[in-house]
């Protein structure tokens, strides 16, 4: 590699602990995680033709649901429960092709694409260009099916080798070689996008899944296509790698910024309660802890919660409410729902 790529490499590597640092002292991660997790859906999804955003998921997640709802969001929904479930498969199993079946498997049960044999490498051609492009005129055609397993087989190799690479580079190389293969008919930029956080946990780079590349990748998508192409086209991979790492190094910075945020927010939130809800502060910060985990809500969201009788939850909905803390968002008297929106808006102006 040339000096600028290991320039860039120890930035994002700076960069990246700085991230699993700011992640420990956040005074919950998993609920850092959790909104992390379901703003990748969002994006990653969005990139592939999706317009369900973060709002649309956290009301679908709550039960909340309108006539408004786009028909996509459970495709969204999909690809939090194959996230999930792939973290929690690493304790038990390694990134192989095993695991890679099973997360595609969940992220196109029951959506778009389930037709198209979730769970299962691909045994006829795809190719990849514009909408009606044919594979005469595609911009890139895959290896052929015959050839889709030995080459996973050599992907998951390369994975697990012992190469004397920097670890970050394994796994920007390991990302471009798998969009390349293009095993699965469908899902497969989604399950790329996947694996990097996969592939940084098993490595123990990261302690906590918090780092998710998409908002980059989206913000840059022309040149996340074309920088891909060029590996294959002209074996450009330190074109390839500098990209992957600045987009490491930036999304550490902003992570870290957000998890930075949340502490700030979190104290604040928890200060007002303790010095203006009277008696009401045990249950209030009960509450407010559980908005990190449901910042969309309803009174009996809360009263759940809290332990509360669904009378006093609404009164402790309302105080939330006058301290601008909670905002009602449907404007009716009954079924009235609530979003924490200070806590949602540090992650869904990522959405951008």
């Amino acid at each position: 590699m040339g000096d600028h790529l290991w320039g860039l490499l120890s930035d994002a590597d700076r960069a990246l602990g700085r991230l699993d640092g700011a992640t420990e002292i956040v005074p919950n991660p998993d609920l850092f995680v959790f909104m992390y997790v379901r703003n990748e859906a969002v994006l990653s999804s969005q990139i592939e033709g999706t317009q369900a955003s973060l709002i649309d998921l956290l009301e679908y997640e709550a039960d909340i649901r309108t006539a408004d709802d786009p028909a996509d969001v459970e495709e969204v929904v999909n690809y939090v429960a194959a996230m999930r479930y792939g973290l929690q498969r690493l304790s038990t199993l390694p990134v192989s092709l095993r695991l890679i079946r099973e997360i595609h498997d969940r992220l196109l049960r029951g959506v778009r694409g389930a037709h198209r044999t979730p769970g299962e490498f691909r045994t006829t051609q795809n190719w990849i260009g514009a909408a009606g492009s044919t594979i005469a005129t595609a911009r890139f055609v895959p290896p052929p099916p015959h050839r889709v397993v030995d080459l996973m087989g050599q992907w998951e190799d390369f994975v697990h080798g012992q190469q004397r690479l920097p670890a970050l580079v394994k796994v920007g190389l390991a990302h471009a070689q798998f969009e390349t293969i293009h095993p699965f008919l469908d899902g497969n930029g989604r399950v790329g996008r996947l694996l990097i956080t996969f592939l940084l946990c098993e490595a123990e780079i990261l302690r906590w899944p918090s780092l998710y590349l998409s908002h980059y990748f989206k913000r840059h998508r022309t040149e996340y296509y074309d920088r891909l192409q060029a590996t294959r086209d002209a074996g450009d991979w330190e074109g390839w790698l500098a990209f992957f790492l600045r987009g490491v190094f930036e999304v550490s910075q902003e992570a870290t910024r957000t998890a930075r945020e949340i502490i700030r927010l979190r104290e604040q939130h928890r200060s007002r309660i303790q010095t203006e809800f009277g008696q009401a502060a045990g249950a209030a910060l009960v509450l407010l802890e559980s908005l990190f985990g449901r910042p969309v809500l309803t009174v009996h969201h809360a009263a759940q919660a809290t332990g509360l009788a669904y009378s006093s939850a609404n009164r402790l909905v309302d105080r939330f409410v006058d301290a601008g803390i909670l905002s009602e968002i449907t404007g009716h008297r009954r079924n009235r729902r609530y979003r924490y929106e200070p806590y949602i808006d540090l992650f869904a102006t990522r959405e951008e």
